[in-house]
């Protein structure tokens, strides 16, 4: 298995700070694009309660303006749903790294998420993975093929001033992914990913994107 280069202290500390000096410019480079992001415009959800989409939670059904929670943000991911036998791990790993609630709460910020599977199905996989998150069932609705998630993945952001309802972002693929800090934190690792399309040195441990993917209980370590 090949491994980094050992060298000097002092060429270490050289080539930490040239690699400084390239992440300082995409910090940058992101901080120009975030800016840029928040002055895109906005579309508003037709229809009454936003768009009139009637999801199913566990106190009953609920509209759009009512998976807000009164707050201002909302952002919504839609978890692939492939079954109750079978969990998308690559949705599963995204939902394991949101965090606590309750620092988006502070910036008047509500997340969900919604799938296209019955409550039945979802109620005991989300007790099984342990989550807090609110999470809807979007059957009956066309709010996964309005909002460009369809039969996959994707993340909405919306804004609410009062009833009215705004859809603002849109993100899916590796946009959500680079928003998941297990894949960010292995970023930071000599092995990184350890995925073929990664361009990393000759010999450096590699196996297919994906599949090495588990629910956080199916793990062997």
């Amino acid at each position: 298995m090949d491994r980094p280069q050992v060298v000097s202290a002092q060429d270490w500390q050289a080539a930490r700070e040239a690699l400084l000096a390239r992440e300082k410019e995409l910090t940058r480079a992101q901080d120009a694009l975030a800016a840029e992001r928040r002055r895109m415009p906005m579309v508003r959800i037709g229809g009454e309660n936003g768009g009139g989409y009637v999801f199913e939670g566990p106190d009953g059904q609920a509209s759009l303006l009512d998976l807000f929670e009164g707050r201002r943000q909302l952002i919504v991911y839609s978890f692939m749903w492939l079954g109750a036998d079978t969990f998308c791990s690559g949705c599963s790993m995204f939902t394991d790294n949101i965090g606590h609630l309750s620092h988006l709460h502070a910036r008047d910020t509500t997340v969900a998420l919604v799938s296209r599977g019955p409550m039945a199905e979802i109620t005991p996989f989300k007790e099984r993975m342990g989550w807090t998150i609110p999470w809807f069932s979007s059957l009956g609705n066309d709010f996964n093929d309005d909002m460009g998630a369809g039969d996959g993945f994707a993340l909405n952001v919306f804004l609410r001033d009062g009833d009215t309802v705004y859809r603002t972002y849109l993100t899916t693929g590796r946009g959500v992914e680079r928003l998941g800090s297990g894949w960010t934190f292995l970023d930071l690792t000599p092995f990184g990913r350890q995925e073929t399309w990664e361009d990393s040195p000759e010999g450096r441990p590699q196996t297919s994107p994906y599949m090495w993917w588990r629910l956080h209980d199916e793990y062997e370590v």
